[in-house]
């Protein structure tokens, strides 16, 4: 346990070490009416009696115990208004002899007369709860009780006395490390928003016999009674210690509820506002006819059902359409045909032999004098997987069409189409028909 102990205790020391450099002008939001900073970390310094003695029972190992001087700090750490964490730390001399008989009439039959022992150090990580007089209308107390528990390490020297002679070291002057529990009330008073008067009393219980120099075989026992100021750190301008949080609920409730009057006043009037609008937008669109133009704005306001109207509300008047006629000659198709008859591909691919460009320019030109629209239709034989065989075809159709377009064409007239290996003019089981069947068709219109 103690082994432990000596391991953990250090890392939860440097942690609120750490902790206390980092965040000691940490700002927490309050959530009160006023949104008041509350301060979380506070330092504390106190002096008081260091005693060998423990009131709440047990035999002391000397019938004569003297109370000496004691000194101590600590760092907090306020998580809660009812909880927080602090590292103690205390310093002083334990004193005591048996030159009085126990108070009890025990007999002393102890070898030695006096001891000393030197606190080196006490260092312990403390959970401290504050014991709360809630007033529902008060945000903030000014008296506190509190009780507090943890554990922690002491190191002190101890010398003994045997016959009334001089103080000599204890065990060849070792200094011993023991584990202390540390158990403690207190109460404090608020002397402003950032200082308080700390009064508290703590039993610590040492994990072995040893701490004046006489081993009985039950633990000892010393006692610290202080006092002492503590001084809150941060840039709020008040401290989650004393904040009360059951009239923070209150206020919060109060402002609640006052939010919520005020939003329903404001939702009342926009409904009211909302109405009045949809009155005047139902008399602005209101159309008897049915047209699509407002009462306000037709000039002909019995347009029978189903007439196209104006902007105006009346009869619209659409011109005819003019179709122009595509006239197409012998040489148009002769142009077109030739093209066709010279058009060829490299084997299995897309790509345009150049042997096919002069046609393929006279065509560009008839399309580009005449206007005309033309209809590329890609085809191929039955070599190959019909998936293959349809992209092959919707290719080669667009690879004319990307060439007529780059000879100066209306992309917009020309129409690209892949039929694959599905309408074939000739037989697929001779070369010759397969050659036929490879074809790009053009259609002028």
């Amino acid at each position: 346990m103690k082994q432990r102990l000596f391991k953990c205790l250090p890392l939860a020391v440097a942690a609120l070490l750490v902790g206390g450099a980092t965040q000691a002008q940490e700002k927490t939001e309050g959530t009160s009416s006023d949104a008041t900073k509350l301060n979380t970390w506070s330092i504390g310094i106190n002096a008081g009696a260091l005693a060998p003695i423990s009131p709440l029972g047990g035999k002391n190992d000397f019938s004569n115990w003297k109370t000496n001087l004691g000194y101590g700090l600590y760092i907090k750490k306020q998580i809660t208004p009812y909880f927080s964490l602090r590292l103690d730390g205390v310093r002083g001399k334990l004193k005591g002899d048996n030159s009085e008989p126990y108070k009890s009439g025990a007999v002393n039959d102890s070898p030695l007369s006096a001891f000393e022992t030197n606190l080196d150090y006490s260092a312990s990580l403390n959970a401290v709860v504050n014991l709360f007089n809630i007033d529902m209308f008060h945000k903030n107390n000014a008296l506190q009780l509190y009780a507090s528990a943890g554990a922690g390490v002491a190191g002190y020297k101890v010398k003994t006395s045997t016959g009334g002679g001089a103080l000599t070291d204890y065990s060849n002057g070792e200094t011993f490390n023991e584990l202390v529990v540390p158990v403690g009330v207190g109460a404090k008073f608020k002397l402003s928003d950032r200082v308080n008067l700390d009064l508290g009393w703590t039993m610590n219980y040492v994990d072995n016999d040893n701490l004046d120099g006489y081993y009985r075989g039950s633990n000892d026992k010393y006692s610290y009674a202080y006092g002492g100021l503590e001084f809150a750190l941060g840039s709020g301008q008040k401290q989650l210690a004393w904040h009360n949080p059951v009239a923070l609920t209150y206020d919060e409730a109060l402002q609640a509820k006052q939010t919520a009057n005020a939003l329903k006043s404001d939702l009342d009037a926009q409904k009211a506002e909302n109405a009045k609008l949809r009155a005047d937008m139902d008399g602005l669109l209101k159309d008897t006819d049915g047209d699509g133009v407002a009462d306000k704005l037709d000039k002909c306001p019995d347009t029978p059902t189903g007439v196209v109207v104006d902007g105006a509300g009346c009869p619209l008047k659409v011109p005819v359409p003019v179709v122009e006629k595509v006239i197409i000659t012998e040489a148009d198709r002769k142009v077109v045909a030739d093209a066709i008859k010279n058009l060829e591909f490299d084997l299995g691919k897309a790509t345009i032999r150049s042997k096919s460009y002069a046609t393929l320019n006279r065509v560009a030109s008839l399309l580009i004098e005449k206007n005309f629209s033309l209809k590329l239709a890609g085809h191929t034989d039955n070599t190959g997987s019909d998936a293959l065989n349809l992209k092959l075809s919707k290719d080669r159709a667009e690879s004319v069409k990307a060439y007529l377009v780059s000879q100066g064409a209306n992309a917009s007239r020309i129409e690209a189409t892949g039929y694959g290996e599905g309408q074939p003019i000739a037989s697929n089981k001779t070369a010759a028909g397969r050659q036929k069947n490879r074809r790009v068709e053009f259609t002028l219109y």
